[in-house]
């Protein structure tokens, strides 16, 4: 026994926690989610000014996701043996330069371009994410600096949209943009002193992110994390509607009953770590369970203000710490692969909720809220069940 403690403390020591890193990521985080949701409250004075409609403003959030999900599957491939340190640099400075061609388009094009790098830059981030978590502290504080950064992403869902609208009334939609670049220089400093050097562990083949799924574990947690994503944003893309035509609230009442929902993400966010120590499958199991159980009870009591305010609350607070629990999962599951397993992650992550706005869409044109909701229901539950035979198989 005296052994093993020896050989853990030895371990710790070796392996120092660079929490200043991980902070730095987590600020690094905020600033691209922030960025990529931004354009949801200027999409007025972005179109006027560059002589658009909305809907082709619109599409600064579909290119950014686009290139993320592109990045998110070839980086690990193509940045080699490139000291991972030195990438993560290359890519904050990249988003410094997004920034700054999104504030200084002179036209369309030149404002698609800046929105495409920022995905590159988001893409790049979310795929290294676990691997770098596991780069930065000990195996036993990964959840924890997983969690963190997903509260940076958290925190920027929450405020991005109001934060644009605001910046936009006073310092107009360039400079709202532009407010990214002084923050990702203080941000490609503090990396730059708080990260050690990340030489690439890379083993032959473990670049292409396709070979993962030739490991029925790795294929049965894909399809559960794209499962579960689809069937959260089935439901949450409507959410506005339903609760205006359904629990019919006016505007301060919904303002207010969406910021709950986020602020209860980061509630959740922030404790999530506790109960991934040692019951990670039980977690993956029993969040998407309670969604599909929030989304039936959405169906029959919606029309009541206290109880659908109070059921989407828990809905932000188990919804928004899910993800933690997937990359905590992955970094588990694929210790020597998690940067390809990072990238297909972030890549069926972003196909799924595309894919689960289109399929909440359809149902919602065809037959209402109640065909959307139970859609939802279907598909969380489905990935419940996925996820039980993913613990099955990861237990063995």
């Amino acid at each position: 026994m005296s052994a093993q403690v020896s050989a853990a403390t030895n371990d710790a020591e070796e392996r120092p926690a660079y929490w200043g890193g991980v902070l730095a990521m987590s600020l690094c985080v905020f600033a691209l989610i922030a960025s990529e949701f931004m354009p949801v409250s200027l999409l007025t004075p972005i179109a006027s000014e560059l002589n658009v409609s909305e809907g082709e403003a619109g599409q600064a959030i579909a290119i950014s996701g686009a290139f993320a999900v592109l990045t998110s599957l070839f980086i690990s491939s193509i940045a080699g043996h490139l000291d991972r340190k030195v990438l993560l640099l290359a890519l904050t400075g990249v988003m410094a330069v997004s920034g700054t061609i999104v504030a200084i388009a002179p036209n369309y094009v030149i404002f698609m371009v800046g929105r495409a790098l920022i995905g590159v830059v988001i893409g790049g981030f979310w795929a290294m994410s676990a691997a770098t978590a596991m780069r930065l502290v000990p195996e036993r504080h990964v959840p924890k600096a997983l969690a963190i950064f997903n509260g940076g992403n958290a925190l920027a869902t929450v405020v991005a949209p109001p934060l644009g609208a605001f910046l936009g009334s006073i310092i107009g939609w360039r400079g709202a943009f532009f407010i990214v670049v002084p923050i990702a220089v203080f941000v490609f400093f503090w990396q730059m002193t708080s990260m050690p050097s990340m030489k690439a562990e890379r083993r032959p083949g473990s670049g292409n992110v396709f070979k993962l799924l030739k490991s029925p574990l790795v294929a049965l947690g894909m399809a559960s994390v794209g499962l579960f994503f689809m069937g959260q944003f089935a439901l949450f893309t409507y959410v506005r509607p339903f609760l205006e035509t359904v629990t019919q609230v006016d505007m301060p009442t919904l303002s207010l009953i969406l910021l709950g929902i986020g602020l209860a993400g980061l509630v959740g966010t922030s404790l999530i770590g506790m109960f991934l120590k040692n019951g990670l499958y039980g977690t993956l199991i029993v969040i998407p369970v309670g969604m599909a159980v929030i989304a039936a009870i959405l169906i029959g009591f919606g029309y009541s203000l206290p109880v659908t305010a109070t059921v989407l609350g828990i809905w932000g607070l188990i919804g928004t710490a899910a993800p933690v629990g997937w990359w905590t999962w992955l970094a588990r599951s694929l210790p020597q692969d998690a940067e390809a397993g990072g990238g297909l992650m972030v890549a069926v992550i972003q196909l799924a909720i595309t894919l689960g706005a289109v399929v909440g869409g359809v149902f919602f044109d065809l037959s209402g809220y109640q065909m959307t909701f139970a859609a939802s229901a279907v598909l969380l539950l489905i990935a419940a069940f996925l996820a039980a035979r993913t613990a099955a198989m990861g237990n063995r």
